[in-house]
């Protein structure tokens, strides 16, 4: 597999990657995709799994019944399971969107409006159905390009260069990609499961003639200084409009070759592949905290103030992106410190304190996304990186901690287990609650210090 590692005096580097398998995660995947998979609920919920909403598992309107009834009526018998599942799990009729819309609604809206012209309302529904009945579905595991496309889609990465050693080039990198989207795989889960009406309603938009949302946020979800707030959406290239100093509304959006590939994937997904829905809504993450440079044909983006890759986003890229998304304030705390040459150097905490922000995370009902990092023996050891989400904790018989985590790059569409004792040393950064961030310190911005950073660093060279 593709990684990349610590370069230079950039740390940031370590967390701009994609991932490799640590651990053998449990076979549990077999038939996960398929349309005739058990409808059960994932293995593991955590702590708070369902959000604070009201839940509700029965149709209490003329007008739910109505919907309820219609999408029933266009779906096969396995789909029609899952939309019983939905409704019985109280997912489908959360309404814990920005607009306070239910699950049920956007799923309507679906099945009820026009849809983007390459794109069929049905599969759109069964995917989301697919996540309703199991979250851990979400993957950033690139689609190949059939043979029918493969020229055009050549032909748009090289501009329609004739030049043999490009259009090799474009060839090899597509015939050989493994998307570095790890974060926006992570957060699109998060989503999924802690604002699922939020997410569907996402979903929605997406997918509609105009691929496109609009949401509004709290400005402090950015920045206590509304100055600020305003700065890093300008800074990050967000279409926004200021409200007051409290709210504004952003313009989300994929970036204009996604809908090419989810396109494809509307006729040619094959399993253990992105989905429509996660090619949609992993490119507008991407194009969220990339400043818009994001391009899904190549999984590239331009390096920007803060990161001199090409690749997947940083820390406090992924974090602005989380806070946008999902109106909250998140603070990335960095446990690892790592030298000017990519290696491990020590810890900012010692691994109770560590392992007690987390826990404490997770009994406030939050899912963690994590950074870990480990050596690469084919880049002088210099670390590698990953992103993956801690969604709960147990202990087992033996009296050893575990964390059950999704890791959107395992090929497996189930939790799995990484003992506490194997994870805390590789956990370079989180995303915490800022209530329990600032319990030791207060922590500055991430995007501040990374500025910091970057300024230096282009000084000294």
């Amino acid at each position: 597999m593709y990684m990349v590692s610590a370069n230079f005096q950039n740390i940031n580097n370590i967390y701009a990657t994609t991932g490799i398998q640590q651990k053998a995660a449990p076979a549990k995947s077999d038939g996960i995709n398929s349309s005739q998979a058990p409808v059960t609920k994932p293995a593991f919920r955590a702590e708070a799994y369902t959000s604070a909403v009201t839940v509700r598992t029965s149709l209490a309107t003329r007008d739910e019944k109505k919907k309820y009834e219609e999408l029933s009526n266009e779906l096969h018998l396995d789909y029609r399971k899952k939309l019983e599942f939905a409704l019985k799990s109280g997912l489908l009729l959360k309404n814990n969107s920005n607009d306070r819309s239910t699950v049920l609604d956007n799923l309507y809206k679906i099945l009820k409006e026009d849809r983007d012209p390459g794109l069929d309302k049905i599969n759109i529904l069964e995917e989301c159905l697919d996540i309703l009945a199991n979250p851990y579905v979400i993957t950033q595991t690139c689609e190949d390009i059939p043979s029918p496309y493969k020229r055009q889609v050549i032909g748009l990465i090289t501009n329609l260069s004739e030049d043999p050693k490009k259009i090799a080039e474009a060839k090899w990198e597509l015939d050989n990609m493994h998307t570095g989207t790890c974060p926006a795989a992570s957060i699109e889960f998060d989503l999924a499961t802690k604002h699922t009406a939020e997410f569907f309603r996402m979903v929605e938009g997406l997918t509609s003639p105009n691929n496109e949302v609009v949401k509004t946020i709290k400005m402090d979800s950015l920045s206590e200084k509304s100055s600020e707030a305003i700065w890093l959406l300008k800074k990050f290239k967000t279409p926004h409009q200021i409200h007051d100093f409290d709210t504004a509304t952003v313009l989300l959006k994929p970036d204009k070759n996604a809908i090419i590939r989810a396109r494809i994937q509307n006729h040619h997904k094959d399993p253990g592949e992105r989905s429509i829905i996660d090619v949609l809504m992993q490119s507008t993450l991407m194009q969220l905290g990339s400043q818009q440079t994001y391009n899904s044909l190549t999984d590239k983006r331009a390096p920007n103030a803060w990161t001199q890759e090409d690749g997947g986003l940083i820390d406090f890229e992924k974090t602005y992106v989380e806070s946008v998304v999902e109106d909250k304030n998140t603070t990335s705390v960095i446990y690892q410190i790592v030298d000017e040459n990519g290696r491990l150097k020590g810890y900012e905490k010692d691994f109770a304190t560590i392992k007690k922000e987390l826990l404490d995370t997770l009994k406030m009902g939050h899912n963690i996304i994590i950074g870990y990092t480990w050596p690469d023996p084919e880049n002088d050891n210099k670390l590698a990186g990953h992103e993956i989400t801690i969604v709960g904790y147990k202990v087992n018989p033996d009296g050893k901690g575990v964390f059950i985590c999704q890791d959107s790059d395992d090929e497996v569409a189930a939790p799995i287990e990484m003992t506490e004792e194997y994870l805390l040393p590789k956990i370079h950064h989180a995303g915490l609650p800022d209530a329990i961030a600032s319990r030791d310190f207060q922590y500055e911005d991430s995007w501040k210090i990374g500025l910091d950073e970057f300024q230096k660093m282009k000084q000294s060279a």
